[in-house]
């Protein structure tokens, strides 16, 4: 199952109260403070099985794996390899089996629903390969849409989207309908969306999969300056090695297991 439709973007499970933002500063809250000193993730012997009708499918067979602070890695496998089962792990839309996910120092394996969710909202932005932009908002609407569901005031949540935008090098088609935007000008969009609560954590789904070459690019040069000015920890979901070229670690599944985890120059 794609990752955009088990996180239901717009759904209630993105909603908090109001009194959980009091102000900009509050955007960025960590799940440990002392993330700097801190793995980012831990996997420790982590498996998934599922239940078909045909018997058990072990999608990840004890998987371990560590994260440091700003890294910027590559998930890769063909299909099947549990790569995809894994992404909705670490963005915490789904639970292993068996194993331990520790994220920022706090194991996250058996926490329920709704903190799983206040998880998503406050330490990680999600990136999907088909953008998933409301057609009928433009892009600053598009972007700001995360705030408006946490309630922050209309001032404060169009300000924080407006320098998002910037960020993503879009200041100046705040206010263009997703059909006036290009490709990659769309999927900066859903990158600064996913910037807007100030995450640890960026997980990117196939993000220059609609795109052609040149424009798929442009994204992971965006995804590489990220990483590397705003010390963002990026992890890539990917087919392409290109693509995975662009990071500076390579991850590799096969058969639900970690084929290959090297370091890239």
């Amino acid at each position: 199952m794609k990752l955009s439709a088990m996180l239901g973007m717009h759904d209630g499970s993105l909603k908090k109260t109001p009194d959980e933002y009091s102000g900009q500063d509050d955007l960025h809250t960590h799940l440990n403070p002392d993330q700097d000193t801190e793995k980012v993730i831990v996997l420790e012997a982590l498996t998934k099985v599922y239940i078909t009708g045909a018997g058990e499918v072990k999608a990840l067979d004890n998987v371990s794996l560590t994260v440091n602070p700003a890294e910027f890695l590559s998930i890769m496998g063909p299909s099947g390899s549990g790569k995809s089962t894994l992404m909705s792990i670490l963005g915490c839309l789904d639970i292993p089996t068996s194993g331990k996910y520790i994220l920022q120092g706090k194991e996250v394996s058996r926490l329920g629903p709704e903190q799983l969710a206040d998880i998503r909202n406050r330490n990680i932005g999600f990136v999907f390969q088909g953008y998933n932009l409301l057609q009928k908002m433009d892009a600053i609407e598009n972007v700001e849409l995360p705030l408006v569901y946490a309630r922050m005031g209309s001032t404060q949540s169009r300000a924080a989207a407006l320098e998002a935008l910037e960020i993503v090098g879009l200041g100046d088609r705040a206010h263009h309908l997703p059909s006036q935007l290009s490709g990659g000008e769309q999927q900066r969009v859903a990158i600064a969306r996913a910037l807007i609560n100030q995450p640890d954590i960026i997980l990117a789904d196939e993000p220059t999969g609609n795109l052609d070459t040149a424009n798929g690019r442009e994204i992971m040069y965006l995804f590489a300056k990220l990483n590397r000015e705003r010390n963002l920890t990026v992890i890539i979901v990917t087919h392409d090695h290109e693509v995975a070229g662009f990071t500076r670690r390579r991850v590799t599944l096969q058969d639900g297991k970690i084929q290959k985890d090297e370091a890239l120059s």
